[in-house]
C-alpha cells in the first residue's frame, strides 16, 4: 500500500436525516506509519482512496487490539474510549491530499491545521464550503439549523434553556483543539482550522480565520483573514485587518513577514516582507499610489503598492500635510515584549 496522507479516529454528530454535521478527532496523524497502514488494511478491509468509515463497537475493539501492538497505544486508547458512544464513531483515511468530498474529510483537514501538523496553504480545501452545513453551535452541541426550533422547544419543556453561541459553518477552534503555549482572550473569535504558533497571544478583539494563523510568537489584536499567515515576532495592532482572498484580495496571497507592525486600525491588501511597518489608520490596497522617499525623506518616484509586495524593511505612512501615502526605509525593528508572551 502506498503511503497514506493522514488518518483521524474520532466521533461525530449527524442530523435527523443522517447527514454529517461535524467530527472531533482527538489525535489526528499526518503521514501514518506503515504499521498503522497494515492495521487499517487488515482490520477495516481498507485498500485505497479517501474514505470515512463508520465504526461499531466490534470494529473499535478489534481496532484497539491491533493498534496496541503497532506502537499506537494513544490511538488504541481513543478507540476504546469511543465504545458505546452516543454519537457516531468514525475513522477518516486520506490516501492523498485532494479536494475533500465529505464532511469528515473537511474536519480532518481543519484539525490537521489547528494541531499544527500542517501550515496554512499546505492542504487542498477546494469545495469545502459546499460540503459544510450552516449549524447552530449550542450549549448542547452542534444542531442542524432546521432542527433548532424543535430542540429549543424540547429544552424549554424540560425546564432548560438551550443557548445558541453562534450560527456558522465553522465552530470555534478551542471546542476541538487548544494548542500549547498560547493565550486567547475570546475563544469565539478563533475558528477551527486556524494555526496558532507557540507563543501567540490573541487579545479580545483579535480574530483568526481557518487556513490562516501565526508562526509565533505574535501579538494579535487585529483580524487575520482566511489564507493569511503572519511571521514570527510580528504585532497586529488593535482593529487592524489583513485582506484575505475571501474578502476581495483576488489571487494575491496576503502574508506578513517577521518582525512587522501593522498599526491600530490599519490594514493591508498586499503581502509584507520582514521588518515592515504600516502606520496606524493607513489601509494599503494593491492599487494605493505611493510616493517613494530617499534617505533625505525626499520623493524620488511614484508607484502602486502592489509593486512593493513582499519587500522588506519598509515603512508606510501618510503625509500629515498633503495626505499622500509615502514609503521609506524602516530603520527600526519590532521587538515583542517577552513578558507578555510567556504563555506557559
Amino acid at each position: 500500500m502506498a503511503g497514506l496522507h493522514s488518518v483521524g479516529l474520532g466521533v461525530g454528530t449527524r442530523n435527523g436525516s443522517g447527514d454529517w454535521l461535524e467530527v472531533f478527532y482527538p489525535q489526528p496523524l499526518l503521514a501514518p506509519s506503515e504499521a498503522l497502514q497494515t492495521v487499517l488494511s487488515e482490520t477495516l478491509a481498507y485498500s485505497s482512496g479517501n474514505r470515512a468509515i463508520e465504526l461499531d463497537d466490534n470494529h473499535l475493539e478489534t481496532l484497539a487490539g491491533a493498534l496496541s501492538g503497532s506502537g499506537h497505544e494513544d490511538m488504541a486508547a481513543v478507540a476504546r474510549s469511543l465504545k458505546g458512544s452516543a454519537r457516531t464513531p468514525v475513522i477518516t483515511i486520506l490516501a492523498s491530499d485532494e479536494a475533500p468530498q465529505s464532511v469528515p474529510e473537511v474536519y480532518l483537514k481543519l484539525h490537521l491545521l489547528s494541531h499544527r501538523l500542517v501550515r496554512p496553504h499546505g492542504l487542498v480545501l477546494d469545495g469545502m464550503f459546499g460540503l459544510l452545513r450552516n449549524i447552530a453551535w449550542t450549549s448542547e452541541g452542534p444542531i442542524d439549523i432546521t432542527e433548532l426550533p424543535g430542540r429549543q422547544l424540547k429544552a424549554r419543556l424540560e425546564g432548560r434553556t438551550l443557548s445558541v453561541d453562534s450560527v456558522d459553518k465553522f465552530p470555534k477552534m478551542t471546542d476541538y483543539v487548544v494548542p500549547s503555549g498560547v493565550r486567547i482572550g475570546d475563544t469565539a473569535r478563533i475558528r477551527l482550522g486556524a494555526y496558532l504558533g507557540e507563543g501567540t497571544t490573541v487579545m479580545h478583539e483579535g480574530f483568526i480565520n481557518f487556513n490562516a494563523g501565526t508562526e509565533g510568537p505574535n501579538m494579535i489584536e487585529g483580524r487575520i483573514s482566511a489564507g493569511v499567515f503572519v511571521g514570527s515576532g510580528s504585532d497586529l495592532g488593535g482593529g487592524c485587518s489583513t485582506m484575505g482572498t475571501l474578502s476581495g484580495g483576488g489571487n494575491i496571497i496576503i502574508s506578513v513577514g517577521s518582525e512587522c507592525l501593522i498599526g491600530a486600525n490599519a490594514g493591508i491588501g498586499i503581502p509584507l516582507g520582514d521588518r515592515c511597518t504600516v502606520e496606524a489608520g493607513l489601509y494599503l490596497t494593491a492599487g494605493t499610489r505611493i510616493n517613494l522617499l530617499d534617505d533625505n525623506r525626499q520623493p524620488v518616484a511614484e508607484t502602486k503598492a502592489r509593486e512593493l509586495a513582499g519587500k522588506s524593511d519598509l515603512l508606510f505612512r501618510r503625509n500629515s500635510l498633503t495626505g499622500a501615502v509615502e514609503c521609506l526605509t524602516n530603520r527600526s525593528a519590532v521587538a515583542l515584549n517577552e513578558s507578555l508572551h510567556a504563555n506557559n
